[in-house]
């Protein structure tokens, strides 16, 4: 007797009701582009992954505020040639709260209704010490309350807040509880969902999870995905913000430098790995870092179930 053929995860077999089929959420992160030559690449990437209909895209505000007219810019792009829904990465690093405020104020205007609200990195780069503005937002906690604020005061469009949080802890948090703490606060001030630093053990973020609901907090947490570009700069990179990087992962790419066929396969496996155990776990939401490239988040999207609408394509 033949083996009966395995349903997707994502595809109804035809026995369970239509509301029991779960569904799949995703967002995007972009950076501002510096060039021509990069701006071009960002705006195929979004070409290409807006069929998919996230529930936003973010775009990210460099160290010390260094790409807030570039932010500002390409989220105006985005409300202006598309329907994407922006999220505006905003931080409180090397400005006052006037100016912050200012910046919330233009962004309201410019019709952007979410906001990513973070502390951000220092003006000399991560892995260096923070001090706050002596005018400014002290944390993420005080800027997210700043940001409700000013639309109650101003009474400008309800704005949804979005946070970040920390499966290894923040690298400068003193302790695991100090680092709850300050994600209780940010909730507290008015936030509604958090987007986790990427990781690349599952168990680290269920069981960072149990510790956010022990702690009372019970917004969502949405899983942050970085599909790895590159070995060598995702490495150095999750060095200085606090991830971890598995000796599996290592190996996985160990004699593929020279070899970029071989290395984009082997990412869209592991990515597709983790987000499909992610799933199996029932995980719904998931936050992917682009690194302003399609490929890699399409292919795993489309793993996901999720597809472009062929009449609208039409």
């Amino acid at each position: 007797m033949p083996a009966e053929t395995r349903a997707s995860r994502f595809v109804k077999n035809g026995r369970e009701p239509a509301d029991e089929q779960r569904r799949i959420r995703v967002s995007f992160e972009f950076f501002p582009p510096k060039t021509e030559e990069m701006e071009k690449t960002l705006w195929e990437s979004i070409t290409r992954l807006a069929p998919l209909k996230p529930n936003f895209v973010s775009v990210t505000y460099g160290a010390g505020g260094s790409t807030r007219e570039r932010t500002h810019s390409t989220v105006k792009r985005i409300l202006a040639e598309t329907a994407l829904t922006p999220a505006a990465h905003l931080t409180c690093v090397a400005a006052t709260c006037d100016e912050i405020d200012s910046v919330t104020a233009n962004y309201c205007a410019a019709g952007v209704r979410h906001i990513v609200a973070l502390r951000g990195d220092p003006i000399s780069g991560i892995g260096e010490r923070y001090a706050p503005h002596p005018g400014g937002y002290r944390n993420a906690a005080d800027l997210v309350a700043g940001i409700k604020r000013l639309v109650e005061v101003q009474n400008l469009a309800a704005v949804e807040v979005s946070v970040s949080a920390y499966p290894e802890k923040h690298p400068d948090s003193p302790t695991v509880e100090a680092d709850l703490d300050m994600l209780a606060a940010k909730v507290d001030a008015g936030a509604t969902r958090a987007i986790t630093q990427f990781f690349f053990e599952n168990d680290l973020y269920f069981r960072y999870l149990d510790r956010v609901r022990a702690r009372g907090i019970d917004v969502p947490v949405v899983p942050g995905i970085l599909p790895v570009q590159n070995f060598k700069q995702t490495k150095s990179f999750a060095a200085r913000c606090g991830a971890s990087v598995p000796d599996w992962l290592a190996r996985r790419f160990d004699g593929l430098d020279d070899d970029a066929a071989t290395r984009k396969l082997i990412a869209a496996a592991v990515a597709a790995e983790q987000v499909l155990d992610l799933v199996d776990r029932g995980v719904t939401d998931f936050h992917f870092y682009t690194m302003n490239r399609a490929d890699l988040v399409y292919a795993v999207c489309h793993l996901l179930g999720l597809r472009p609408d062929v009449k609208e394509a039409a």
